[in-house]
């Protein structure tokens, strides 16, 4: 089977910067709006603005740099707004970093990464620290540091998931993939991808759906089916064709030249690999470029022509050394070595293996498979601990919830008991001060009776006195007769 260069894509997020003010992601709007701009914060927002929104790294840095000279001016005249200009200073940092890194400059590129992380630490900017130790990782990862690289990126990835930062997560899933891919856990890196393909998928990402198609196909073509690596390539030109995405096309080109190498399909292996490499030329992106030169070489080859393989072999040992990714030089030195035993150059060959072996065990030897599996035990435990806690605190919230409800029902119940037994004691307080007036009236009506029943006796007995003092009509009437006759 042919040894085969397949590019991965790497998301490194250029950018760590949200914009305080929503501008129109247009260049000519930006730069009028630029222009127009009474304030430095307004300025700050527009030129990260145009950062995002410019692809060239020609022009893009040019932006940076205005960015980074108005936070320096601002944070050197006065404390106001201090957080908004070392948050866009950080950003800047991360940004030029990045470039560093692009153009093979890593030394330089790891200085602005720790310059920007010690100010994100310094406002607790939760992810632009994420952003930027996940760029640091990748570069720990492609020196040989594997165990620093691990450490890293599993930091971003935990700040990522404690901010629900989905597609931070994302990044960092795909870059953990292309971790253990290099240590030659290939089915633990597919598990990655697929997990970021997912979350890519879900929020609509058509950037990091593409780096997650390449590194899937990576994995596929792995396992020697070459049918499906070709398929996810294609839908990825597809999405970097509509996006206009041309370095990541450079990358996508690059990765089917190295399928139909594989396959023996030198004349569309070259094609593809040329247009590759007319791309990345272009954008002097070095990284493309080592790939690229690298896969040339090994279809002239496979076609017979070891001069035209050695003019590119080493132009991609060379630009691989002054990387100084260890996994380039490792390449690289095999393409040279099988040249060099084509051409009966022993000596040449036996250098170039010594090169391969001691760059090869830089990656993957023991030491640093152990600490990844390590590591990843150890943030498993973690996770699997947070989750336990995390349920725990909801059944405590929940526990907490219907103790709270159990007491409000107690309290209510008690609440009501003591307004019944308040009301039946008024009630009953009512009932006795009737039962009491009614036996007053009672007894006034038995007084009144008696009364009533005295002054009648009095009313009889006066009645029969008068009756009885008072002589008769009848009794009158006849004394009258008989004194009229003694007259």
């Amino acid at each position: 089977m042919l040894a085969m260069c397949f590019k991965k894509n790497y998301l490194t997020c250029i950018l760590c910067l949200l914009s305080f003010v929503s501008f129109p992601q247009n260049i000519d709007s930006l730069k009028l709006a630029l222009k127009n701009a009474n304030h430095d914060t307004t300025r700050c927002n527009i030129l990260n603005a145009m950062i995002e929104t410019e692809n060239d790294d020609n022009i893009w840095p040019g932006y940076n740099e205005q960015l980074l000279r108005l936070t320096k001016k601002n944070l050197a005249a006065s404390n106001e707004f201090k957080f908004f200009y070392l948050k866009h200073q950080a950003g800047a940092l991360n940004n030029f970093g990045f470039l560093m890194n692009q153009k093979g400059n890593i030394s330089k590129a790891l200085e602005y990464y720790k310059r920007s992380l010690k100010i994100q630490e310094e406002i607790h900017d939760k992810p632009g620290i994420a952003t930027v130790l996940n760029n640091m990782a990748f570069i720990y990862s492609y020196q040989g540091d594997a165990t620093l690289a691990l450490d890293y990126y599993h930091k971003s990835l935990k700040i990522q998931e404690e901010i629900k930062n989905k597609k931070g997560i994302a990044i960092a899933l795909n870059n953990l993939g292309l971790f253990y891919e290099q240590q030659g856990y290939r089915g633990k890196a597919k598990e990655y991808y697929i997990n970021s393909l997912k979350i890519r998928k879900e929020i609509k990402d058509k950037l990091g759906t593409t780096s997650c198609l390449i590194n899937i196909a990576s994995i596929t073509i792995s396992f020697g089916d070459t049918a499906n690596a070709i398929k996810y390539l294609e839908d990825c030109i597809n999405i970097q064709t509509e996006m206009n995405d041309k370095i990541g096309m450079a990358s996508s080109l690059n990765n089917l030249g190295a399928i139909y190498l594989w396959s023996g399909k030198y004349q569309l292996a070259l094609e593809y690999t040329f247009k590759s490499l007319e791309i990345s030329e272009s954008f002097e992106d070095i990284d493309d470029m080592v790939f690229s030169y690298n896969n040339v070489s090994k279809i002239y080859v496979e076609m017979g022509n070891l001069n035209k393989a050695f003019l590119y072999a080493n132009k991609s040992f060379i630009l691989s050394q002054k990387l100084g990714f260890p996994g380039n030089i490792t390449r690289s030195a095999n393409t040279l070595k099988t040249i060099f035993q084509k051409q009966n150059k022993y000596k040449e060959a036996l250098e170039m293996l010594e090169v391969e072996i001691k760059m090869r065990d830089s990656i993957t030897n023991q030491n640093t498979q152990k600490a990844a599996i390590k590591k990843q035990m150890q943030y498993s435990y973690e996770k699997k601990e947070l989750e336990t806690k995390a349920e725990q605190d909801k059944k405590d919230v929940i526990a907490k919830a219907e103790l709270i409800q159990k007491e409000n029902e107690r309290n209510y119940f008690i609440a009501g008991f003591s307004l019944v037994l308040i009301l039946a004691l008024f009630i009953l307080r009512g009932y006795k001060q009737k039962q009491k007036a009614n036996a007053i009236i009672l007894e006034q009506k038995h007084l009144v009776d008696e009364k009533q029943k005295e002054i009648l006796d009095s009313i009889h007995y006066a009645k029969r006195i008068q009756t009885a003092l008072l002589p008769s009509e009848k009794y009158i009437h006849k004394n009258f007769k008989q004194l009229n006759k003694n007259l």
